[in-house]
Parts: C-alpha cells; structure tokens; sequence
C-alpha cells in the first residue's frame, strides 16, 4: 500500500519532469499581455519578428523623447506597465506576450526614472513600460527599458512589433533622427563617468558652460586668436569650407607646465561656441572617449575636450602598452572629416605623448605651447586679478618683475592671500600686503619644491624644475 513518502516521491518526480520538459512540448498561450497586443496590432504578435533597437544607457532621455514625438500625432497612444514581479526583468518582449508558465499582464504602474537633462534641471522617462501607438497608420508595439545591469542589461533597449516590416524599417530611422534632433545633450556642456559596476557609462553629469571672454585669458600675442580660429573659426565658417571641399573634423594640442592657462583656454573655446555640443573627458573618463566621440558625431557641431591626454596616449614603449591609446586614435580616426566635430587635447607632458596622435589629418593639425608669463604677461594677469582693488599699479608691477618663473594660477593666489591677509586684520588691502604675501608665497613654493624635489633647506629649487613656484592649478 502506497505511504505517504511514496506520494511525495510522486509528486516531486512529476514536477521535475515538468521541470525538463522542453519548451515546446508545453504550449505557451498569449498572456493578458499579449492579449492586449494582439488586439491592438490586429495580428498574431506570436507570429511576428521583434526588432531590437540598443542605445546608450545615457541616451534613454533622448529615446523617451523621441518616443513621445512619435506618438504625438496618435490621440489613441499609450504607455502601460509590466506586472509580473522581477521575473519580467530577466524576459524580452516575446516571452512576455506568449509563456507556457507566467502570466505577465498590463496592469501594473509604470515605471520611471529620473534623468538629468539640465545643469538643474530633471526629467521623468520610461524606465519600464509598453508603448502602443500609431505611426504612418501602421500599429506598433514597443516595450521601453532603461539599462539595468542587476539583470544584465547593459543597455537601454527598445523592443518593437508591427505587422509591417517596411514601416518598422522607416519608424527607426525616424526615430533615431528624432533622437539626436531632440537630444537634451545638444548644445549642453557635459561629462560623464563611469556607472556603479564599472562595465559602462554611468549618468551625464551637466556643466553650466563657461562665461570666459578674451580679456581673462593672458596669453602671449597672437596665441589665442590661432587657437580659436583653429577650434571655433572652423566651425563659424563650415558652410563655406564645405563648399571649397575642405574637411573640418580638426584636433588641437595645449601643451605647458601646470597652471599658465590651458584649462582657462578651453574654457573660454565653450564660451566663444555657444551652441556647441561638448563633452569634456578627464582622469577616469578618458576611458569612455569612443561614446564621447559618438556622441559628438551625432550632435555636431560638438567639441571633444580631453583633459591631461598623456594619461591614456603616452608613447608606446615609455610606460609600456596603453590600451587606451588605441581607444583615442580610433575615436580621432572615426569621425568623417565633413564632421563639425573639434577635438580639444592638453598635456603637461607633451615629450611623452605618442608620435602618432599628429601623423594623420584630422587628429592633430595644431599644437600650441601655454608657456609660463613672461613679465609683460605677468603685469596683465596681476593687474587683471587685482582689479576693483585699492592696490597702485607701481605695486603690482613691482611684484609681477619679482615673481618671475611663476604661472598664471600663482598669481591669482597671491592676490587672494594679500585680500585674506587684510581681511583678517579687519582692514581693506594695500599695497605692503601684496609684497608680504608674494615673500610668504614663494617661501612655501619653495619649500614644497624642496620636499618634492631634494634640496638643501635655504638653498634654491633644484635647477630644471619649472613648477618650482607653482601652486594652485586652476588653468
């Protein structure tokens, strides 16, 4: 007579055997939402193909966007959500219309993200949800998702059904032109980084562009009008050298020693190019320089800033293979040279950059030198920074003939030291300030390029080190 372990062997025996059942020895049936699919597509969903469409997990604004503009002319367009629990994060489209096991429905909430797409500024997309609509009078069905890499989706994704293939082929390319025409990353500033598990780009960080006119860059003569006719001059005449036949994809080298004006410099280039699209790239990020090149080529005209590029484009064999260095060539390589597309390279450590960066048109056709101030530079940028400030023009050309061998950055400091030197002391600046703090500056200059450098304790900065009083890189 059968015991109760027998009826449990039993029962545990017809549930592994279901368990390894292949698939299509059990019929899958539409599901609620499949059901809903099929009545708005007015076919089988079951019997049509499903096209995926992959963009960048930044880039899901610029679908969502787009999406919406699409169905903007369909009065009957919806957007529905998933129920299911998390097992409708590890399925695609077509096993949520049509499963043998779950019954995943359309009646749940849908799910949204909160995307940056300003500076200070926010805005709700579909991070989950299904998407019915009408477009050229054909019906479509596309699931929305946002990149979740718990579930291993590194992407954001967009699943697309219609009885018309043809059409579908059209809706993409229209889409996909919507999305750079409509992309909140146009005309914006940006960076951005890595995400939380290290496999790709995290979220756009947005960067109010910079108010930086000529005026506040000392550079010496002639310097700064060959850098912006090389970056903006290209791009404010492209029509025309367009028409001559002459590529505008163009790349420009700042190169000198820490804190005499490359970072200025290229801040006032975002200034003098309003509406260019720009992604700026330094440290850590100078690995994503193939998404940011993409990005630039898809909303140009666009400028391309990376920040100490001798990080990742050292010479081959200095500091053995960089596998980043490839990364930039090919970033430099991959763009038509139609493209209004700038990039904007500096280096303290030109010597060590890889000779090829410059052997090929387009990468590099223009190396500038940010050199340390001579003394008439000096004179402007204390001047400069001393403006509104009740410091004698004999003073602050005393202290400029003084400070010779310092950067753009060591005056700025010293300015501010002699205003906190007289702030303190509950006085407005004068000029007895400003020659004690450039005798306190130099002295701690020095003493920090003693403990760098060696150094007798008195003695002068070891010979050849430039950056002997440099302090504060700002620029």
């Amino acid at each position: 007579m059968p015991t109760d372990d027998d009826a449990f062997l039993a029962q545990l025996h017809q549930l592994v055997r279901r368990l390894n059942e292949r698939p299509d020895e059990r019929p899958a049936s539409l599901t609620p939402l499949g059901e809903r699919v099929r009545d708005h597509l007015g076919v089988d969903p079951g019997s049509l193909p499903v096209v995926v469409e992959q963009v960048a997990p930044h880039r899901l604004i610029d679908l969502d966007l787009a999406l919406d503009s699409l169905a903007g002319d369909d009065p009957t367009a919806l957007v529905l959500g998933i129920s299911g629990g998390q097992a409708r994060h590890h399925e695609d489209l077509p096993s949520l219309i049509q499963s043998p096991y779950a019954r995943f429905t359309v009646d749940a909430a849908v799910e949204y993200a909160t995307v940056a797409d300003g500076p200070r500024s926010t805005r709700q997309v579909v991070a989950m949800g299904l998407r019915l609509l009408h477009w050229k009078g054909v019906p479509f069905a596309a699931l929305q998702r946002g990149a979740n890499p718990r579930f291993g989706r590194n992407a954001a994704e967009l699943e697309i059904l219609s009885p018309d293939i043809d059409t579908t082929t059209a809706f993409i390319d229209e889409l996909r032109q919507r999305m750079n025409a409509l992309s909140v990353v146009r005309g914006q500033v940006v960076t951005f980084g890595r995400d939380e598990y290290g496999q790709g780009i995290g979220a756009v960080t947005f960067l109010d562009r910079p108010d930086v006119s000529a005026d506040a860059v000392i550079l010496p003569s002639g310097v700064l009008e060959r850098v912006r006719d090389h970056v903006a001059g290209v791009s404010e005449n492209a029509d025309a050298l367009r028409a001559r036949g002459q590529h505008l994809k163009r790349g420009v080298l700042l190169y000198g020693p820490p804190g005499t004006g490359k970072t200025l410099t290229v801040r006032y280039l975002l200034h003098e190019l309003p509406g260019a699209t720009t992604v700026l790239l330094q440290g850590g990020s100078l690995g994503l320089v193939s998404e940011a090149a993409r990005l630039a080529r898809a909303l140009a005209p666009s400028i391309v800033v990376l920040e100490d590029v001798d990080l990742v484009a050292a010479e081959r064999g200095s500091f053995g293979l960089q596998p980043m260095l490839f990364e930039v060539l090919d970033a430099l390589d991959g763009i038509d040279g139609d493209a209004d597309v700038a990039f904007v390279l500096t280096t303290n450590r030109a010597d060590v950059l890889e000779p090829a960066l410059a052997a090929r048109p387009g990468r590099i056709d223009l190396a500038v030198e940010i050199p340390l101030p001579d003394v008439a530079a000096r004179r402007a940028l204390f001047a400069l920074y001393a403006e509104g400030l009740p410091l004698s023009a004999a003073a602050l050309d005393r202290a400029a003939d003084e400070a010779e061998g310092v950067t753009a950055s060591f005056a700025k400091e010293l300015i501010r030291r002699a205003v906190l030197r007289a702030t303190l002391a509950g006085r407005e600046v004068a000029d007895d300030d400003l020659a004690t703090a450039l005798t306190e500056l130099r002295e701690s200059t020095e003493g920090v390029s003693r403990v760098l450098f060696g150094g007798e304790v008195g003695g002068p900065p070891p010979s050849g080190h430039a950056s002997a009083f440099l302090i504060g890189d700002i620029g």
